[in-house]
């Protein structure tokens, strides 16, 4: 139950018996303390039916006190009453105290003495509703078991205050606020709760984290899983704003005097310091079963001083810890960590409704904007709340301008929640998250760590703590993702040190701000990055000096800019320069940037007739798309380039030798480059993994390998006019696959080729005149050379003739997938029934296939699409095949 209780305690008794005695002051003392209370009227009691408002009762009380007394069983009332306090202690999780008045807990339980002469008149008077009295009976049975107190003594003054204090302690946690809208709490609360019952805790100690960012409504759903379990434990303690209370002097000491009060009502307790009040929770705590909520904790220290460890608390005691740092839980190590995941559309829309209007409907006219205020809050409850109840009464006029100033503005009251996370990070991590809320906010990871590692900042591990504290995220494509009001938050930060002047500020992304810089050469040492994303119509006229004073800038992205003009001056300390389109065919003439890491000059009319020069820092180059680039010059000026991207260079020729020796390159590509020529005609590249040259439809010849690779696993050069590859093809010792498809000039494999011996993947598919290859096969087929680790081979439109195919199954023994579409065989030889590791099969298009007399026994895949020639017994063969895959795989079988 999330919210509290019409009733704190019920009083079920016998009015005759204790009204006007025991269960009258009792009920005066409770009333005195400020307990709600459930007293019937017996004026009100007729007939043998109990009243529909004394079950609503019972149902809305937290705690229901049983006071037996003598003639309590006489009355079928009490008893449906007990009936109904024991349906709700099971169903709801309500407290059951019995007080046995000058009652033998005995003679309830078994319903001997007054009490079994109450129900031998019962099963007279209810001899014909068993079921009831099946349902007294154990009603009476079970409220024996609880705990409770006996009254023998005569001291009823005593006993009453016992029971007032006892309940005094009970309801001191079942009275938080929880939220006067709790949108989707229910579903979330049910989550924790599975976590706290997963069969690895049961019921020993365990800790439990709740995190997310700040205003996701985490303290909520711990106040509403504390009222809902309360009841389960024998103390209780909610620590509420852990990390601004620490912060005050004795802060944490404080604490664990509210702890220990809560817990065992220890008043005026005076613990002096932090290491006297460790051991004095751990002995008084240690035996018992403790509900402990450590709301808002920042730091690993005030876990240590309030929940140190689970040898502190009883069995089965419940630590719940919300925190802003999942780091943080790790390091305490905890048992499961619950991460509090945004509203969905419909829950924030129902939230913004509720504060914005009053109520769940949305007022007319008002449809449009509330759906764009909900888009822009992103399911934070914080920002709903705070921008609903700021909108309230307003205008549609009025909240269309409320949100245009959010939007460049953001809300203070939400951005100051955000910002005490960012206020904690040390100074490296704050960098790095103002420049991806600024700049980088959707990009990989990778690039992100190049970059800002260029700028002297420690990325990898920075970006792991702004993971586990919610100010990022890095999605499934390894990207970079951000919460659009945390990112408002970090461009927030930088804007407001100079509202007015956007030329002194850190950073600038808005394309106003931006406009204003370059237009009138406004910018300062100040500015460290800048990204241009201009709307379509927006075209910026280029000054001489438009970056001259921006010495320090060292992150220039332009994703969408219309240009008069050319750069004539860039900062030399740029570490990042991504100009797609790049409006001049040259940089600068005083750019010498020795501190560059990534340049992405992608689109652009660049053409570098030059060399350059001093880029020893230089790791990526990105020239793809560049149509005006027809040579590329002498770059052994960047002997640390890890990445080098020429792709759909149309009207490049030549590649210099120097790109044949940079021993730091990762990764080559010159994809669709149809003019390119002259490529490096040896290459000795130590630490390439992959190498494409696919559709270089001019290129002839394969460079020399000087030397083994160890590093290379994939080369593509499909669709190039390479006759030949050079016997030194044996050095890639670590090649994994290697695509040759469309080679049409391709004649000749070199001898060595089976020396490969990490190939997995050969294809080469549609290389007609490859008949040597084919002849080589079959010398291999005399001795005991194999293609051992290849497992997929594609032999598509290579004219394979019968003679091809045995040879192909003993060289190649270990093929998942076989490919051999498009042949001219007329028969698949019958040692094919013996292939074990075959699963895919492609046959589509063999025309002149007339007899395939059995097939692979594990084969999981056949395509025998436009195989016109079959027999009608090789076809049903395949249809038998067909069915006894259904039985376990997909198919794909056309005839």
């Amino acid at each position: 139950m999330l919210s509290g209780w019409s009733y704190d305690v019920f009083l079920s008794f016998r009015g005759e018996d204790t009204r006007r005695s025991f269960t009258g002051s009792l009920y005066h003392g409770l009333c005195q303390k400020g307990i709600n209370v459930f007293i019937d009227d017996e004026e009100l009691r007729r007939g043998e039916q109990i009243s529909p408002s004394l079950l609503t009762a019972i149902e809305e009380s937290r705690i229901s006190i049983i006071v037996f007394s003598t003639n309590y069983a006489s009355s079928s009332w009490c008893l449906d009453e007990l009936v109904k306090i024991l349906e709700c202690w099971k169903t709801k999780g309500q407290l059951v105290f019995p007080v046995f008045y000058y009652v033998d807990p005995s003679f309830v339980r078994h319903q001997r003495g007054s009490f079994g002469t109450a129900m031998a008149k019962h099963e007279v008077t209810f001899k014909d509703d068993v079921e009831k009295l099946k349902k007294w009976k154990k009603a009476l049975f079970d409220a024996a078991n609880f705990s409770g107190w006996s009254l023998e003594n005569g001291y009823e003054f005593e006993l009453i205050l016992r029971i007032i204090e006892e309940v005094s302690s009970k309801l001191n946690h079942t009275l938080l606020h929880i939220a006067e809208h709790p949108v989707g709490l229910e579903t979330r609360i049910s989550e924790v709760k599975s976590l706290l019952q997963t069969e690895n805790l049961g019921e020993q100690v365990s800790f439990i984290g709740i995190h997310g960012l700040g205003g996701i409504g985490k303290t909520t759903i711990a106040r509403a899983l504390y009222n809902s379990i309360a009841n389960q434990f024998d103390a209780t303690s909610f620590l509420t704003d852990i990390r601004e209370s620490s912060t005050q002097r004795q802060g944490l000491v404080q604490l664990q005097e509210t702890l220990l009060y809560e817990t065992l009502g220890i008043k005026n307790i005076m613990l002096g310091n932090v290491y006297k009040g460790i051991p004095i929770i751990k002995k008084r705590l240690c035996g018992k079963k403790v509900l402990l909520i450590l709301d808002d904790v920042d730091k690993l220290e005030q876990l240590q001083a309030l929940a140190g460890g689970r040898d502190w608390f009883g069995f089965g005691s419940k630590i719940i810890i919300t925190t802003r740092d999942k780091q943080l839980l790790a390091n305490h190590q905890v048992d499961k960590t619950y991460e509090v995941r945004k509203l969905n559309h419909e829950e924030a829309f129902e939230l913004f409704t509720w504060n914005a209007f009053k109520r769940k409907a949305i007022n007319e006219g008002y449809m449009e904007i509330s759906n764009n205020v909900v888009l822009y809050a992103e399911g934070l409850p914080l920002a709903l709340k705070v921008m609903g109840s700021n909108l309230f009464g307003k205008t549609v006029e009025e909240w269309k301008s409320a949100l245009a100033k959010y939007e460049k503005i953001p809300n203070k009251e939400v951005q100051n929640v955000l910002r005490v996370t960012f206020d904690n990070l040390e100074e490296n991590e704050k960098e790095i998250f103002l420049d991806i809320a600024c700049f980088f906010k959707g990009e990989t990871v990778e690039y992100v760590e190049k970059t800002l590692q260029a700028c002297g900042f420690f990325p990898k591990f920075g970006i792991s703590v702004l993971t586990d504290r919610s100010l990022v995220s890095i999605d499934e494509y390894n990207r970079l993702r951000m919460h659009d009001l945390i990112q408002d938050m970090g461009r927030e930060v930088v804007r407001e040190v100079s509202p007015l002047e956007p030329g002194k500020r850190s950073r600038l992304w808005n394309h106003e701000d931006v406009i204003e810089v370059l237009t009138e050469s406004s910018g300062t040492y100040s500015i460290q990055g800048m990204m241009v994303d201009l709307p379509d119509q927006y075209m910026v006229h280029l000054k001489d000096d438009s970056f001259k004073k921006m010495t320090n800038l060292k992150i220039l992205i332009v994703r969408n800019g219309n240009f008069y003009g050319s750069p004539q001056h860039l900062p030399n300390n740029l570490r990042l320069l991504d100009w797609v389109e790049y409006p001049s065919s040259s940089l600068p003439s005083t750019f010498h940037p020795k501190k560059l890491v990534v340049l992405n000059l992608s689109r652009s009319r660049f053409t570098m007739q030059e060399p350059f020069k001093h880029l020893d820092s230089l790791t990526s180059m990105d020239l793809s798309h560049c149509q005006f680039l027809t040579k590329l010059p002498d770059i052994s000026a960047a002997p640390n380039l890890t990445e080098l991207n020429l792709d759909y260079c149309t009207n490049l020729e030549q590649v210099h030798d120097s790109v044949g020796f940079l021993d730091k390159l990762i990764e080559l590509r010159a994809y669709g480059c149809t003019k390119l020529k002259d490529f490096p005609h040896a290459i000795k590249l130590t630490s390439l993994r992959t190498l494409i040259l696919n559709w270089c439809s001019s290129l002839q010849k394969f460079p020399t390998i000087l030397e083994k690779m160890e590093n290379l696993i994939s080369i593509s050069i499909e669709g190039t006019a390479i006759e030949e590859l050079p016997p030194s093809i044996g050095n890639l010792v670590a090649l994994q696959e290697f695509s040759m498809t469309s080679c049409l000039s391709l004649k000749e494999l070199p001898e060595n080729i089976d020396m490969l011996h990490n190939l997995k993947n050969l294809d080469i598919e549609g290389c007609p005149q490859l008949r040597s290859f084919l002849t080589k096969l079959r010398e291999l087929g005399q001795s005991t050379l194999t293609f051992g680790n290849v497992q997929s081979l594609n032999l598509e439109n290579c004219g394979l003739i019968d003679e091809d195919l045995p040879i192909i199954f003993k060289c190649f023994p270990n093929l998942s997938s076989l490919v051999l579409s498009g042949s001219n065989f007329v028969t698949l030889p019958r040692c094919i029934e013996e292939y074990y590791p075959l699963e895919l099969l492609h046959l589509d298009n063999c025309k002149q296939l007339q007899e395939i007399p059995s097939l692979p026994p594990n084969l999981q895949f056949i395509n025998a699409r436009n195989c016109i020639s079959l027999t009608a017994e090789s076809s049903n063969l395949l249809i038998r095949q067909v069915f006894l895959i259904l039985k376990w795989f997909n198919y794909f079988l056309m005839l």
